[in-house]
């Protein structure tokens, strides 16, 4: 039913944005205007993304006029700059103004030192200063990923006082979920739903319906890391603290959200060696500048294995076979070695895959690459006998499939926690690697073995 109904959703908004893209086409911008004003925010950017370079400059044409902040907030950072260029410093100064200030930081952060200084000069100093000190935390950390306006009140007020200043207060964020009690020092000793204080009397103490189990996020802690306290804990929102303890923010749910996107795409990019992030809306310089870098590691690992065959180039020409047989010992390998590296980074990613139980985890999967092996290798070998008529390639073939299955569960598997533990990326660094390591250990195996074997 669900299914269904999104279905329904995504073919209505790719019908209303065919009607836009039209409606530009033919110059009519009263028309696409009065179709646009009927989509959210997100699906403006999403539609921005979408179109040509030349339909998108018309498009933010239409919408200057009355242009909702909150696109800037789901645009890719590539085609947000070139949105920013198009509206103006002073236009997005304006936009940036208005926002909270955990989106302005993750709008003005992905500008260019110069272009953020045109874009901050004109605001507010109160508003300038706090997305200033947003940017002054390390990427990636809670620091920039909180919201500043944060629901706070001492911990010796009562509920009917606490009611009475959340009517009256014009410094609160708009939409919040959890109140936090703090100390004379500013710092959080307890939480209480919003719900909580609403069903409470009015004569209640804070502290008799406050949490005192409260989940407190440095200002340095990783984005990753607040996004694993928020899945293990179910967190609608947490206090992120300075080094001193004190109350500086808030991060909520909504913005854990994009956390966790970001690390999943960053994890697939990783992996398909196409760099961290999306790289679709980048200028195609910059594309094959990031991919050149993963291609050469592809090609040393290439050229390796490569190198391999040529030492056995004897061994090749007096038994054909092998040639039409080795391709296959190969490439069992890589997807065996794929299988094992996903389960451990995406286990790495969960924070499911730690010192503790790492050794046992890389043998479940030597294990059962091992027996995959013998599986795969009995078929194979008696596939190779049937095909060639020769019982040894058969079994040569099967002993190499076995030894290069269980040379990729070993790879795949360690492979991303040593690299976890020397301070890299397991996403990024791993699937090269591992491509060098089944390529090579699969053709030496099987040529060196029929070399020996059938020679």
């Amino acid at each position: 039913m669900t299914s269904k109904r999104s279905s329904k959703f995504r073919d209505l908004h790719a019908a209303l944005a065919s009607e836009v893209i039209d409606a530009l086409r033919a110059n009519q911008p009263d028309t696409a205007r009065q179709l646009v004003q009927s989509l959210h925010s997100a699906d403006i950017a999403d539609l921005l993304e979408h179109v040509s370079h030349r339909e998108r400059e018309r498009l933010v044409e239409v919408l200057r006029e009355g242009f909702d902040p909150k696109i800037l907030t789901e645009l890719d950072d590539a085609v947000a700059e070139r949105v920013i260029d198009q509206l103006g410093h002073i236009h997005v100064a304006e936009a940036v103004g208005s926002m909270e200030t955990d989106d302005a930081v993750d709008v003005v952060e992905a500008l260019d030192p110069e272009v953020q200084r045109a874009v901050l000069e004109p605001l507010a100093p109160v508003h300038r200063t706090l997305i200033e000190e947003g940017l002054s935390y390390p990427e990636n950390s809670a620091g920039r990923l909180m919201q500043r306006q944060v629901a706070a009140v001492p911990a010796d007020w009562t509920v009917g006082k606490t009611i009475d200043y959340l009517r009256d207060a014009d410094d609160l964020p708009a939409d919040f979920f959890d109140l936090f009690l703090t100390d004379p020092e500013r710092r959080p000793i307890g939480t209480i739903p919003l719900s909580r204080v609403l069903r409470t009397p009015r004569g209640a103490a804070l502290t008799e319906i406050m949490r005192s189990e409260l989940r407190i996020i440095p200002a340095d802690m990783d984005q990753e890391e607040v996004a694993f306290l928020f899945r293990q804990r179910d967190l609608i929102s947490a206090p992120v603290i300075d080094a001193e303890g004190r109350l500086l923010g808030v991060v909520t749910v909504d913005d854990v959200v994009d956390v966790i996107h970001e690390e999943h795409e960053e994890d697939i990019m990783g992996l398909a060696g196409v760099g961290t992030e999306d790289d679709r809306f980048h200028a195609i310089r910059d594309t094959i500048r990031s991919r050149f870098v993963w291609l050469t590691i592809h090609l040393v690992a290439a050229i390796a294995a490569s190198a391999i065959i040529s030492r056995f180039a004897g061994t090749i020409e007096e038994l054909v076979a092998l040639a039409i047989l080795m391709p296959i010992v190969a490439t069992m390998g890589g997807t065996a070695g794929i299988q094992a590296l996903t389960v451990a980074v995406r286990a790495i990613a969960a924070k499911e895959l730690t010192a503790t139980n790492a050794l046992r985890s890389i043998r479940k999967e030597i294990l059962v690459s091992s027996l995959n092996g013998l599986l795969f290798g009995v078929l194979i070998g008696g596939l190779a006998w049937a095909w060639f008529g020769s019982p040894a390639l058969g079994g040569v073939i099967a002993l190499a499939m076995v030894i290069n299955l269980l040379a990729a569960g070993l790879t795949g598997s360690a492979l991303p926690v040593v690299l976890q533990r020397a301070g890299f990326d397991p996403a990024v660094a791993s699937s090269a690697l591992l491509t060098s390591v089944t390529d090579v250990v699969g053709f030496y195996v099987f040529l060196a073995l029929a070399a020996v074997l059938l020679l």
